[in-house]
């Protein structure tokens, strides 16, 4: 165990690792409750997979909210839990989870920062991710020069020659928002039927026809460019033959890998490489360590943003009782309750 002598351990009500929407949202809900939470992260800022894949992409489930980006969502998330004054610990990965006596947990970082809680939530999405690469010769040569992953800024791709491969709602989605500012734009997939949302297919070939864009039918064969700088891609079709397509900026949408990570060590149930919680209480197969959002997995499931709000909320209550647990827990709305609109600021 990685533990820097020179820094003192770190007390704290509720651990939080995992600093995406459902972790951040999990601290507005256990500030209602006057506990105190640090939040670990092994990004460099807040908003999880929102901030790091898909920061202007839009986002149409929120309640009440018709239409959002992966930022903006974060930014209000952020504004909302300014009350309860949260700790970030960011480009740290959680190492260590260590059960001390029957209430206390010992949480340890790769930085050999320590922490002590009464609770820890694990909130960390699908683990720690990384984007598939495809099986193109050289690829690696042009990454986050000419071959990205993620589109962090929309701008970054005005007035180039784009080329997005998949067949999923990442390649639909940014094929329809790139395409405004992009010089060309030509969309490669392997076959005519595509996985993603039908309404985004169906606008994607109104596109096609109107020849706003062009569709391929086949794979990238290989990568034309020196020194990271794409000039071509090399397309084969899938009916035979090859196509050069002029390319400055490669967009392959393959999906992502997820990995558990550390998470595998601490003994808890896992099924199919996500966390077992009850339904009641949000709480792992060990008492007071709980997982929220799309780590978990329960009868039933979503892995949207709102159904993670709704485990952070449930999950207070029940982490309540672990931090204090000879307290008792009178539920209150903040439409009505005088000392909860205290706490936000707004009484």
């Amino acid at each position: 165990m990685n533990i820097n002598p020179d820094q003192p351990e770190i007390e704290t009500d509720v651990v939080i690792i995992g600093a995406g929407p459902v972790g951040l949202f999990a601290v507005f809900e256990l500030g209602l409750l006057d506990l105190k939470a640090h939040l670990i992260d092994i990004l460099d800022r807040p908003g999880g997979q929102c901030a790091e894949l898909y920061p202007e992409k839009p986002i149409y489930d929120i309640p009440a909210i018709p239409e959002i980006s992966g930022q903006e969502l974060t930014d209000r998330l952020m504004e909302q839990i300014a009350p309860f004054d949260p700790q970030f610990h960011f480009n740290e990965m959680v190492t260590g989870l260590e059960r001390l006596g029957d209430a206390d947990f010992r949480v340890t970082t790769d930085e050999g920062r320590v922490f002590r809680a009464k609770a820890v939530v694990i909130a960390a999405g699908g683990g720690s991710f990384q984007p598939k690469r495809p099986p193109i010769s050289g690829i690696e040569e042009f990454e986050e020069k000419s071959v990205f992953y993620a589109v962090r800024r929309r701008e970054e791709f005005r007035d180039l020659d784009l080329v997005i491969v998949g067949g999923g709602d990442s390649a639909l989605d940014w094929t329809l928002n790139l395409q405004p500012i992009a010089k060309s734009l030509t969309l490669i997939h392997r076959r005519e039927e595509f996985r993603g949302a039908p309404d985004s297919a169906n606008k994607m070939r109104a596109l096609a026809d109107a020849g706003e864009i062009r569709l391929l039918i086949g794979q990238v064969a290989a990568l034309n460019g020196e020194a990271g700088e794409l000039r071509s891609v090399t397309v084969k079709a899938k009916e035979g033959g090859e196509e050069t397509v002029p390319c400055d900026r490669l967009l392959p949408f393959f999906g992502l890998t997820m990995k558990l990570g550390p998470v595998s060590d601490w003994k808890l149930e896992l099924q199919d490489d996500l966390v077992v919680v009850d339904t009641e209480k949000f709480e792992t197969s060990q008492p007071g360590i709980f997982a929220i959002g799309d780590i978990n997995t329960y009868p039933g499931k979503l892995k949207l943003i709102l159904s993670g709000f709704h485990e952070a909320a449930l999950m207070a209550q029940a982490a309540k009782k672990c931090v204090h647990p000879d307290e008792k827990v009178i539920f209150q709305y903040t439409t009505s309750s005088t000392s909860l609109k205290k706490k936000l600021g707004v009484a």
